[in-house]
């Protein structure tokens, strides 16, 4: 009997040993810089939303308390729509683009806690194609700063941008004409000096494609090998990849993805082509892709958008294409 046990016992271990060795290898694999993600097989994909959908909701909140909604009520929202998380920028937190005080941010992590929702990311603006030292200098330390702030909330994740910010119309007039190779190196350096600190707290620094400065997968992964740093990731954006054929770029990068926006449209405008969330999620989950999947809504010059209407209805598409 004891052999029969320790036969039994032996063939367990057996059955385990791939898997501690492929649990391992994320260490290894970390030291070696940038790289598709090893990902633990079974893990699940997880439904948020971004605070950003509800852009002009907590633009009037900020100005007059009594009207719109808050940061408070979009974790309320997001609970009554049974999302695991909730995605909350940056921009939309008291004081931005300082650091909120503590206390405020100890309270809507408690307040997310109570809700039943984990913080899965926040962001900031920013601008690296800038050919003034000092701007690029300013963003480096407001990532900073918000990788701070989000390792007090439990965040894994900060967002930044890949291309120009205004008064720039775009990365050619903000770069002063420097070349494509220029501007990523100039880049490049900053995304590195912010994932070092990101590292520090251990929070992943996330670049955004946004249409400008990176519109293709193939952009998206060149920046990012050049930054080659292990807390350096894509923030997958499937409206901002400005191709015939998005789904190639959403494919591409998918490996290399540690956040998400899911937009309703594959562009900006709201005649943009809509779109297919089974597909989308297809290609999410043949990566290997786990954990949170972002909403993220746009009013794209409607008139008659309202988040609270048009948020539902984009959680409920996206959770029936990963229940299928």
């Amino acid at each position: 009997m004891n052999d029969l046990l320790n036969r039994r016992d032996i063939l367990k271990l057996t059955a385990l040993m791939p898997v501690v060795t492929a649990i391992g290898r994320p260490t290894d694999h970390a030291m070696a810089g940038f790289g598709k993600i090893q990902r633990v097989p079974g893990a699940r994909l997880k439904l948020a939303v971004n605070a950003y959908s509800f852009l002009e909701l907590l633009t009037e909140n900020a100005k007059d308390a009594s009207k719109g909604i808050d940061l408070f009520g979009v974790c309320d929202f997001c609970a009554m729509h049974g999302c695991d998380g909730v995605d909350l920028t940056g921009y939309f937190f008291p004081g931005y683009p300082k650091a909120p005080d503590d206390n405020y941010l100890y309270r809507l992590k408690r307040h997310a806690f109570n809700c039943g929702l984990a913080i899965s990311g926040t962001g900031v603006r920013n601008d690296f194609t800038t050919a003034d030292m000092a701007i690029r200098a300013e963003g480096v330390q407001r990532i900073k700063t918000w990788i701070e702030v989000a390792a007090k909330l439990g965040a894994p994740v900060v967002r930044a941008f890949a291309d120009s910010q205004p008064p720039y119309k775009n990365w050619h007039e903000a770069a002063g004409n420097a070349s494509r190779e220029t501007v990523e190196s100039w880049m490049a350096e900053a995304l590195i000096e912010c994932a070092e600190h990101g590292q520090k707290f251990g929070i992943i620094v996330a670049v955004q494609n946004h249409g400008d400065f990176v519109n293709t997968g193939e952009q998206h992964l060149s920046l990012l090998k050049k930054v080659d740093h292990e807390w350096c990731g894509a923030l997958v954006d499937t409206g901002k990849y400005l191709t015939d054929d998005p789904y190639t770029d959403i494919a591409l990068m998918a490996p290399y993805a540690v956040n998400w926006q899911i937009k309703e449209t594959l562009g900006s405008r709201a005649d943009s082509p809509r779109t297919d969330m089974k597909r989308l999620v297809g290609i999410i989950k043949t990566s290997g892709y786990c954990g949170y999947l972002p909403v993220e809504t746009l009013s794209m010059k409607r008139k008659n958008y309202d988040p609270l209407v048009e948020v539902p209805k984009w959680i409920a598409e996206l959770r029936e294409a990963i229940d299928k």
